[in-house]
């Protein structure tokens, strides 16, 4: 039976590059966005390069409660995944003293709750099929404060936290959980920034990282990865 992977803003970046890496290995893929057209653009991709793999490519808003249950939903009609990614994330730069308003409830919903109630949508079953490996897509962000990181650096933080706590609960059943703490990585998010692109790390390095730790036996977990650019933070 094929293994698959949940990896949510599976579009671009980090997300894309993660469904990639276990793509070219069989397994069935589930993602979601909120852009249709790249949706369905990577579904094509994706079965014309890996024939045998089944994907489904659902267009949903994760700040959204709503869309994250319907998500769910639309995933469990066709099964549980082995491999769970948290990956959905906005970045606003700011302050939190005088960012604009809204963008502190904005990021909360999209990068925090987003994988509070996702996770929550699958834990049972994981837990009722003693296996699973959930990892969550956090920033150095969620270890070093760093002025203009505002409410970002807040849901990172927070992301840090709650990561941390499901790995305490959910290691009696057997289910690994991992945070992946990446610096700056090259995508959409950075375009346009006076850098050159040597400067950044590569969405496939980190998506290496996660293929490295779901492949650890049963008997060892990776808790945390910090993965940074070579010449430091940006």
């Amino acid at each position: 039976m094929s293994k698959s992977i949940l990896v949510t803003g599976g579009t671009k970046g980090i997300g894309r590059a993660i469904i990639e890496r276990f793509a070219a290995e069989g397994f069935d893929i589930f993602t979601c966005a909120r852009n249709e057209a790249d949706l369905a653009s990577l579904k094509t991709f994706l079965e014309e390069k890996h024939s045998g793999i089944k994907v489904l490519a659902i267009q949903a808003d994760l700040s959204k409660k709503a869309d994250v249950t319907r998500f769910v939903n639309e995933v469990k009609t066709i099964g549980i995944p082995d491999v769970l990614v948290n990956n959905t994330g906005v970045f606003i730069p700011g302050t939190i003293h005088d960012e604009s308003e809204g963008n502190f409830e904005l990021m909360m919903e999209t990068n925090l709750y987003s994988a509070y109630y996702l996770t929550r949508g699958f834990a049972q079953e994981m837990i009722a099929r003693k296996s699973g490996h959930i990892f969550s897509i956090g920033s150095v962000a969620g270890l070093t404060a760093y002025p203009n990181g505002g409410s970002y650096a807040v849901s990172k933080w927070a992301m840090l936290g709650m990561t941390k706590c499901l790995r305490e609960e959910l290691k009696p059943h057997q289910i690994k959980v991992t945070s992946i703490l990446a610096g700056a990585t090259y995508t959409s998010s950075w375009e346009g920034v006076d850098l050159p692109i040597e400067r950044f790390m590569k969405s496939e390095d980190v998506a290496e990282s996660v293929w490295a730790a779901y492949n650890l036996s049963p008997q060892s977990v990776v808790e945390e990865i910090v993965i940074r650019p070579q010449l430091g933070d940006i």
